[in-house]
């Protein structure tokens, strides 16, 4: 897989998925332009991975406010001129709790960035990709998208509607260079996996693998193996690869 010169805009690029993203895609010759809501977590992407200027740009950005998102993407367009690849990687997971205890000011907050976010990526770096005639999106869903998991009613949700943006805009997009995907992960180790594990006490769940299913290879998965799909996704080998939800969880969803 080559990327070389390619613009890859990563969103959530100071998580730990996004920071394997920017990696992967970096150390394929692209250049990088990180979102996250504080250019402090972009900034920190780049010195732990030893970026130069040329290529990565970091950029503070809510995805949740479309001024915001507006600016974000005019800033890229200034800075290179193009944009060949979008990841939408930045999501939160909110609290974990039963339906009837979940707050709708917690619903709201996590619609506003997994949804509403996304959409708001899509729509305004489709135009851009259009008006070049190619370019690669891929969505964050998840496992929680595609059965009722416990405790995630809205993060579930979310992910649903996430996957479902990437078929719709596939089925607009696909004769016109313009290739939209999801990759859904199952568990995978970062930081976010940890919070929802600490966060299941809130629910009474003291020993956190009851909660946990993760498949026949009984580990979560790596950021790493992540990034390798996603640029998979991306890459000319996948051509004829579009409106697919990529399962990346290890065989979780086997049952």
């Amino acid at each position: 897989m080559d990327f070389t010169d390619k613009i890859v805009v990563v969103t959530g690029a100071g998580g730990g998925i996004g920071t394997a993203i920017v990696r992967k895609f970096t150390g394929l010759g692209a250049k990088a332009a990180l979102i996250d809501v504080k250019e402090e977590f972009c900034q920190r992407t780049v010195e732990k991975l030893g970026l130069d200027a040329d290529h990565a740009y970091c950029l503070a950005g809510d995805i949740s406010d479309e001024d915001s998102v507006k600016a974000v993407v005019a800033k890229i367009m200034a800075h290179y001129g193009r944009i060949d690849v979008l990841i939408n990687t930045a999501g939160i997971s909110g609290p974990s709790a039963r339906v009837e205890d979940y707050s709708f000011k917690d619903v709201k907050k996590v619609f506003e960035v997994n949804v509403f976010g996304t959409f708001l990526m899509m729509q305004n770096v489709l135009p851009v990709m259009q008006a070049q005639k190619s370019g690669s999106i891929v969505n964050f869903g998840s496992v929680s998208g595609l059965f009722g998991y416990p405790y995630e009613i809205a993060y579930g949700a979310t992910k649903a509607a996430v996957i479902h943006m990437a078929k719709s805009a596939a089925n607009e997009n696909g004769g016109n260079g313009v290739r939209v995907n999801a990759i859904s992960p199952g568990w995978v180790n970062t930081g976010m996996m940890k919070s929802i594990l600490a966060s299941y006490k809130d629910v009474g769940i003291e020993n956190s693998s009851d909660n946990v299913t993760l498949g026949p290879m009984n580990r979560p998965g790596e950021p790493e193996e992540m990034a390798n799909a996603v640029a998979f996704l991306c890459s000319d080998e996948a051509s004829y690869i579009n409106g697919t939800n990529f399962l990346v969880d290890g065989g979780m969803t086997l049952g």
